[in-house]
C-alpha cells in the first residue's frame, strides 16, 4: 500500500469513527447541561467546596467563579511543584525552581500543557498524577462551561443568567470526562500504553553505559491529555514516545479522542438553541478548514522534491517510521487546530510550508474544530462577526439565532479577536529585539524566527505545542510564556461571557424574509472567508519573515 493511500484510509477511518459518535455524544452532552438532577457523587462534591448548584448566575458571577477556581488551581499546582523534594513518589527528582513551577502551573490551569521541562527527569509520580492529570480534567472542563454559558446565552431571553459555573464544571468532569477517559484508559493500556507507579530502572548496554527509564500512570493520563484538548506529555517526546503511543492504531485513536467532544459540542449548540441544523452549520464550517489543512499538510510533506525525499518516500525527517507521513500529517494538523499540544512528530522538522501551517492552524484561534469549549465559543464569536458582515454588505441590522448584534455584542466580539494577535506579536517582538531571548534559538535566520514566533503562538493560543528547536528552560520564556497563556486563556473568556449575558438579556426577534439563514452552507462559507480573512491575514507579516521566506526559499 503506497503511502499515500494509507493517509487518505486513516482520515475516512477517522471521519467515520466522528460521525458515529457525534449524534449520541452531541445529544448527551446536551442532556447533561440541561438536567436539573444532580448526581450522589455530585451532590457530596458540592457540599465539600460549599456550592449551591441551583443558584443561577449572571456573567459577572460566573466569570469570579471561573477566574476564582483557575487562580487556586495555579497555586496548588505551584506550590505541589515546589515542594516535590520533599514529597512521597518523587522518584528522587529536587522541586521545581519557580520559574518553571511558575510556568508548568499557568500551562497546565490554562489547557496549554506547554512544557520546558523533560518530562521523565522532572516529575514524580504525586505531581504526575495528583497535579498534572488533575488539571487535564478540569481546565478542560471549564472550558466546556464557558462554552455552554455563550450556548444558553443565544437561547434564553430577557435574563442574564448564565446557569451555574460550579454545576458546570462538576457535570462535566464526572459526567463527561472521567468515562470516557475510563474506556479509553483502558483500550490504550491493552494497546501498550504503560499503566504504573514503577521507579528508575536502567535499560540494556548501551554504548558509554545504560539508558534509564521510568514507569508511570501514563495510559490514565495520555487518555485525558488527548480528550481534554492539553497535550502534556508524561514523557518529554510526548506522542512520539512508544510508551505513549506505541502503534499507528493507538495514534489514529488518540486523534480521535482530541476531535471528539469539540466536534460532538457543534451538536450540542444546535440541541439547546433548538436548530441542530445550526449545529449542522457550525460544524460544516469547522469541517472545511480541517479537512482543508489535512491536504495541504500532507501535500507539502508528500512533495518529492530531491532524492533523499524521493528514496524517503517524503519528508520522513522528524517523523516516526511506525506513522509515517500520513498519519504524523493528520496528527500535525489536529493538534495545532484544536488546542492540544500533543505531537506525534516534531513540527521543526517539517518542510518550510507544512511548519507554516501548524502555525497558521494556531493562529485562525484554533476553532476548527478547537479546543474542548474553546473552539465552539471561538467559532461562535467569528459567527457573530460574519453576521455583522453580512448584515453590512446588504443594509439590515446584524442577527443571529434570532438576537441583534448591536455595538455591544460587536464589541465584546472585536476584544475577543485581537487580544491573542496583539499578544502573540508583542511578545514575539520583544523577544526578538532583545539580545539575550535570541541565544535560545537552535537555528539562526527565517527558521530561528518561526521558532520564538511559534513558541508564543503555541503560548497565546493555549496549544501548547513547540517548535522542537527553542530552548525555552531560561527564566525569561518561562515567564513571558507563561503570562501568555494565562492572558490568552482567561481574558478572551471574558468577552465571552460577557457576550453570553449581553444576548440572554435580549428579547428574540422574529426571522423574516430578509433575515440572513445561518444554517445554510452559503452562510458556512462567509464564515469561512471571515476566518481565513480576518484572523489569517493578522499574522501574515510575521508569516511572511518565518515559514512562508524558508518555504519559498
Amino acid at each position: 500500500m503506497s503511502p499515500v493511500l494509507a493517509g487518505v484510509l486513516q482520515l475516512l477511518a477517522l471521519t467515520a469513527a466522528l460521525a458515529l459518535a457525534y449524534v449520541p455524544l452531541g445529544n448527551h452532552l446536551a442532556r447533561v447541561y440541561s438536567s436539573p438532577k444532580h448526581l450522589r457523587i455530585e451532590k457530596w462534591i458540592y457540599q465539600g467546596i460549599g456550592a449551591d448548584p441551583d443558584t443561577e448566575m449572571r456573567w459577572p458571577a460566573y466569570l469570579r467563579g471561573v477566574l476564582a477556581f483557575s487562580l487556586a488551581g495555579v497555586l496548588f499546582l505551584y506550590l505541589l511543584q515546589r515542594l516535590q523534594g520533599v514529597l512521597p513518589g518523587s522518584l528522587g527528582f529536587a522541586s521545581i525552581d519557580p520559574d518553571q513551577a511558575f510556568n508548568t502551573a499557568a500551562s497546565f490551569v490554562a489547557n496549554t500543557n506547554w512544557q520546558s521541562y523533560y518530562g521523565e527527569q522532572a516529575m514524580g509520580h504525586v505531581v504526575q498524577t495528583a497535579g498534572l492529570a488533575v488539571q487535564n480534567f478540569v481546565s478542560a472542563a471549564v472550558g466546556i462551561a464557558v462554552a455552554v454559558a455563550l450556548v444558553r446565552g443565544f437561547a434564553r431571553s430577557r435574563t442574564g443568567e448564565l446557569g451555574n459555573f460550579w454545576a458546570d464544571l462538576v457535570r462535566g468532569v464526572v459526567r463527561v470526562l472521567v468515562p470516557i477517559a475510563v474506556v479509553g484508559a483502558v483500550i490504550l493500556v491493552a494497546c501498550g500504553v504503560i499503566q504504573n507507579f514503577s521507579g528508575i530502572h536502567e535499560v540494556g548496554q548501551f554504548t558509554g553505559g545504560t539508558q534509564q527509564w521510568n514507569g508511570g500512570a501514563v495510559a490514565s493520563q495520555e487518555v485525558i491529555k488527548e480528550l481534554g484538548t492539553n497535550g502534556g506529555g508524561y514523557f518529554n517526546a510526548n506522542s512520539a514516545h512508544p510508551f505513549e503511543n506505541p502503534t499507528p492504531f493507538t495514534n489514529l485513536f488518540e486523534i480521535f479522542l482530541i476531535l471528539l467532544i469539540p466536534v460532538a459540542l457543534t451538536r450540542t449548540f444546535g440541541v439547546m438553541t433548538g436548530s441542530v441544523r445550526q449545529g449542522y452549520a457550525i460544524l460544516g464550517t469547522m469541517a472545511a478548514i480541517w479537512v482543508g489543512f489535512v491536504a495541504l499538510m500532507m501535500w507539502t510533506e508528500f512533495a518529492h522534491h530531491g532524492p533523499a525525499l524521493q528514496a524517503a518516500g517524503g519528508a520522513m525527517e522528524g517523523k516516526e517510521l511506525r506513522f509515517g507521513i500520513g498519519g504524523s500529517s493528520l496528527f500535525a494538523v489536529t493538534t495545532t487546530l484544536t488546542s492540544t499540544g500533543a505531537v506525534d512528530s516534531f513540527h521543526s522538522s517539517y518542510t518550510g510550508l507544512g511548519g507554516g501551517i501548524t502555525m497558521l492552524g494556531m493562529m485562525l484561534g484554533e476553532i476548527a474544530p478547537g479546543g474542548v469549549g474553546s473552539g465552539l465559543y471561538g467559532m461562535l464569536v467569528m459567527a457573530v462577526i460574519a453576521v455583522f458582515i453580512a448584515g453590512l454588505m446588504v443594509g439590515r441590522t446584524p442577527e443571529y439565532l434570532g438576537k441583534k448584534i448591536g455595538t455591544r455584542e460587536i464589541k465584546f466580539a472585536a476584544c475577543y479577536i485581537l487580544i491573542t494577535p496583539a499578544l502573540v506579536l508583542v511578545f514575539t517582538a520583544a523577544a526578538m529585539a532583545l539580545p539575550t531571548p535570541g541565544d535560545s534559538m537552535t537555528n539562526s535566520g527565517a527558521h530561528g524566527f518561526s521558532e520564538i514566533l511559534y513558541a508564543y503562538t503555541s503560548a497565546s493560543n493555549n496549544n501548547g505545542s513547540a517548535f522542537a528547536g527553542l530552548n525555552a528552560d531560561t527564566q525569561w520564556f518561562n515567564t513571558t510564556l507563561g503570562l501568555a497563556m494565562l492572558l490568552g486563556r482567561f481574558v478572551p473568556m471574558v468577552f465571552v461571557l460577557a457576550l453570553a449575558g449581553s444576548l440572554a438579556e435580549q428579547q428574540p426577534v422574529p426571522a423574516t424574509k430578509g433575515t440572513l439563514r445561518t444554517e445554510k452552507p452559503l452562510f458556512s462559507g462567509l464564515l469561512v472567508g471571515a476566518v481565513l480573512i480576518i484572523t489569517g491575514l493578522t499574522y501574515f507579516p510575521a508569516l511572511a519573515l518565518g515559514p512562508l521566506a524558508e518555504g519559498l526559499a
